[in-house]
């Protein structure tokens, strides 16, 4: 992992102190900044939004969906996992506990809007950091390439109307106009533009070329996503200085989720026979979130100000070492695992040593 990966939390934690800073200091700046949209959509967000995501999704092969049928059972569990079960549970465990347990402990005005924000992360699968924690469990790198690549297809498609119906299922006004033109700011172009770069980096350069560029890319994705971060906070600076204890109130569903979903991939693997090195990083990749996607759509549909934007930035606080402590878990109970009587009945599904 490098330094920024492994303290994420710790940058994520100054950029709190810095935006809330920012913002009461020269509050002047943060509604300027906030004044430039166009169709609902903050212009310099945007551009911070596209030069963070675009260098991830650099890294995605879209031609290793081949590989897909390789691991199905994990696969299908990942799917599952995804599309099926955290949406949902994560629009429940808003409604159990922001919309009722902390209720009395939480701005009135904001309820709805702190559990669209938590269904806006639970519905973007993790693109990137996958990657890092799939590595650290020595997860299958076919089957990681390949169900990422497959994830980001279906987003193009599932992500708006899924976002949509539990929206309305929770009762929340769906502005569909403005769902449908984050899905194309936000998945479909980035995806492109991605794609053709690589596409041209590969034939003019070939692998070479391709990690040249990454390494110029990495550091100006990670200041986009420390610079976002400030202007997030400098909005929402005010509201987390008479409420500070709306942060902690939003990471306790956020954290149940990640655990339920990350154990259910990993049972379900093992129920079905499928190897421990495609188990880790298909429980890690049913538990994580893209919460570059869910911070940008959350801007864009509801605002800088909101309770969503807010819900979503506390999955990036939570995400490193939430992550880590389920990598700690899928490695120390590989034993366990590989004892399972469906792999004991299959000696060929064991992963290597």
């Amino acid at each position: 992992m490098s330094i920024f990966e492994r303290y994420l939390t710790l940058w994520v934690a100054l950029c709190i102190v810095a935006g809330i800073a920012a913002g009461h200091f020269l509050p002047g700046l943060f509604q300027a900044i906030g004044a430039l949209e166009y169709a609902k959509v903050n212009l310099p967000m945007a551009g911070l939004i596209w030069l963070m995501i675009i260098p991830m999704l650099l890294r995605i092969d879209f031609a290793s969906l081949r590989h897909v049928g390789s691991h199905w059972r994990g696969i299908g569990v990942t799917l599952f996992i995804n599309w099926a079960v955290k949406p949902f549970s994560m629009a429940l465990l808003g409604w159990l506990f922001i919309g009722w347990l902390f209720r009395p402990y939480l701005p009135a005005g904001q309820i709805d809007s702190y559990i669209a924000g938590l269904i806006i992360l639970a519905a973007a699968p993790c693109t990137a950091m996958v990657f890092v924690w799939s590595n650290l469990t020595k997860g299958e790198p076919h089957f990681t390439l390949s169900q990422v690549a497959l994830n980001d297809a279906i987003m193009i498609v599932a992500f708006a109307p899924l976002v949509g119906l539990l929206l309305g299922l929770s009762a929340i006004t769906v502005p569909w106009d403005t769902l449908m033109l984050s899905v194309g700011l936000y998945i479909v172009v980035p995806v492109i533009a991605a794609q053709l770069l690589r596409r041209w980096l590969l034939a003019s350069g070939g692998p070479e070329a391709m990690t040249r560029v990454l390494a110029v890319l990495q550091p100006v994705s990670i200041a986009a996503l420390l610079l976002t971060l400030v202007m997030l906070f400098g909005f929402q600076g005010e509201q987390i200085i008479a409420q500070p204890l709306v942060i902690l109130l939003l990471a306790v569903p956020i954290l149940i989720q990640v655990y339920f979903n990350s154990g259910l991939a990993y049972l379900l693997n093992r129920i079905s026979g499928e190897q421990h090195c495609v188990a880790g990083p298909s429980a890690l990749i049913g538990a994580s979130n893209f919460f570059e996607l869910a911070v940008a759509a959350a801007i864009s549909l509801f605002g800088f100000n909101s309770g969503a934007a807010l819900a979503t930035v506390v999955g990036v606080l939570v995400e490193v070492p939430v992550m880590l402590s389920v990598v700690y878990i899928v490695n120390r109970s590989r034993g366990w695992y590989e004892a399972g009587a469906a792999v004991k009945r299959n000696p060929a599904t064991r992963s290597a040593p």
